[in-house]
């Protein structure tokens, strides 16, 4: 799944790596995000085309649903072309989610422990994400999630849908709007450019929100690979 990331990328490096026209934005660096915050995410706009970097509410409610629905924050890759709830916006509202990196807990002797997944070349993610207009007209947002591969597996049997870098433009093209001609113009980004390593349970409380919970510890890192079946 993806229920918590970090984004402390520029935006002239967020730009870099998207290679494609966005009209400029600017970037709060975050390392401790939480679903029901406003987060940022490319989107193209229906009536000028353009991408801008826009804010979105973590949490896909569409304008038609009554305020008992549910405010999911993920949305499977399984079902997000036929589900009732997603469908339009897949079809129609499809938005990049950019991240540096994102966390995901492993029970290790009974205990759940966080880990920092990342690129390991240091370059930005870029999530797949929906939007929907919300109850009360503010856009709203969920990340596909996908079954976990690579080093990713290790730690979380789902992770993000990653799109690689031929993929970006496809995903926020209006024009493709049938499920299988996206399939067959978008890839997720090679597993074996992911890293991760533990850090600090610090990373539990959304109310953290520094460079330290980024890099982790030493002493955690070492104890990891000392347990790890694989070492």
């Amino acid at each position: 799944m993806c229920g918590r990331f970090a984004l402390y990328s520029d935006f002239p490096s967020l730009a870099a790596s998207l290679k494609l026209p966005l009209v400029e934005g600017e970037l709060t660096p975050r390392y401790n995000v939480a679903p029901g915050t406003w987060i940022a995410a490319v989107r193209r706009h229906d009536d000028s085309g353009q991408l801008s970097l826009d804010a979105l509410w973590w949490g896909y409610r569409p304008h038609w649903a009554d305020d008992k629905a549910p405010q999911p924050i993920n949305a499977t890759v399984e079902k997000v072309a036929t589900s009732n709830y997603f469908r339009g916006a897949f079809a129609h509202h499809r938005c990049l989610v950019p991240a540096s990196g994102w966390y995901e807990w492993q029970t290790v002797d009974g205990h759940k422990q966080p880990h920092y997944l990342t690129r390991r070349d240091g370059e930005p993610l870029w999530f797949a994400g929906i939007w929907t207009e919300r109850p009360d007209g503010q856009p709203g947002c969920a990340i596909l999630t996908e079954p976990a591969r690579g080093v990713a597996k290790e730690i979380h049997p789902r992770m993000p849908l990653i799109l690689d870098q031929q993929s970006l433009e496809p995903w926020l093209d209006p024009d493709l709007t049938e499920r299988e001609t996206i399939r067959q113009c978008v890839h997720h980004l090679d597993h074996e450019q992911l890293t991760h390593w533990p850090v600090s349970p610090r990373v539990n409380k959304p109310v953290e929100d520094d460079p330290a919970l980024v890099r982790g510890c030493v002493r955690l890192a070492v104890a990891f690979v000392r347990l790890s079946p694989t070492a």
